[in-house]
């Protein structure tokens, strides 16, 4: 990206006007939440603010019980259309750590950062990884944002949200550094389980489309073949035409490939229009992956290790 989202201040108002607003905003929510503050002055937990839904989770895990995680991103919220709130600012600017997933997913964020003064630790997760390059668009000069759906820079991410941490809270290092490398285990053990059940799929077999560019990494990684997405781009807004909806069909049936796949986030209309079309199956609704967005508490997509065996065994039912 970056993406063609307006930026924060100009949404509220323009120039200094709007970060007036967002300052009296902010000025208001602490006085009338006294207690909140005390509250959480009496929290010894390292407070942390993580953008997205991946980004909290592998907080979580590595700081356990010695950080308290403000999430800012809800469950199948879409990132790329994403606009902070009052209260997100007033987290933001409360918190010692603030963890992003970067390469430009979050194209809000600097601006939500100057408003809400934050002056803490800055995570940017995707510090390390190899980033894919974008088609050349100017909202995709970033590269791909998607890093997370390739177990081993799911590795580098952690690492980078591990050192963050530690800085903020010397203290704990220790506690956060045993916690990154359990999880580490987990991710390498991830890893080898997706590779053995992409291998029960025919190679003729192993084509994927998608509702956008969402899954670079994991096709990569695993000797996947992009055919197309509905949307072809990394950003979920861009405008979808009936041109892409015919080519994405004449792809599909020129390939043979064998299902079309939505996004949880996503409304699933177009991916079930496409694969009637086209004649081939369609993983939709609840069944469909999740791309930009962890699912809620109890899917089976409600932590990053679920979401990517849940992917896996979707992908895998439909391609076998």
């Amino acid at each position: 990206m970056p993406h063609a989202t307006l930026s924060l201040p100009t949404r509220i108002a323009a120039g200094g006007a709007g970060l007036a607003l967002l300052a009296a905003v902010l000025a208001g929510c602490g006085s009338s939440s006294d207690a909140d503050a005390a509250a959480a002055a009496a929290d010894k937990r390292l407070p942390v603010v993580a953008t997205t839904s991946q980004t909290a989770d592998f907080t979580r895990v590595l700081g356990g019980d010695r950080v308290r995680v403000a999430q800012l991103l809800k469950p199948n919220v879409d990132p790329h259309d994403y606009e902070p709130t009052p209260a997100d600012l007033e987290a933001v600017g409360d918190a010692r750590v603030l963890v992003e997933n970067g390469v430009g997913l979050e194209s809000w964020l600097d601006d939500a950062v100057g408003a809400a003064g934050f002056d803490g630790v800055r995570v940017d997760a995707s510090r390390g990884v190899t980033i894919r390059s974008g088609n050349g668009d100017e909202e995709e000069k970033s590269g791909d944002p998607h890093i997370w759906h390739n177990p081993l820079n799911a590795k580098i991410m952690v690492a980078d949200i591990e050192r963050g941490l530690a800085q903020a809270d010397p203290a704990n290092a220790g506690y956060f550094h045993a916690n990154r490398i359990a999880y580490d285990t987990r991710l390498d053990a991830l890893d080898g389980d997706i590779r053995r059940q992409i291998a029960t799929i025919a190679p003729a077999d192993r084509k994927l489309v998608t509702n956008h560019d969402a899954f670079g990494y994991y096709i990569d990684h695993y000797g996947l073949t992009f055919v197309g997405s509905i949307i072809p781009s990394f950003d979920t807004a861009a405008e979808l035409s009936g041109r892409n909806i015919r080519n994405i069909v004449d792809r599909i049936r020129k390939t043979g490939t064998k299902a079309v796949f939505s996004e949880s986030s996503l409304p699933p209309r177009t991916a079930r229009t496409i694969a009637d079309e086209a004649g081939v199956r369609v993983e939709a609704g609840e069944d469909s992956l999740y791309g930009d967005t962890l699912g809620p508490a109890g899917s089976d997509g409600a932590t990053y290790l679920q979401m990517e065996e849940h992917n896996t065994h979707t992908i895998v039912a439909a391609l076998r």
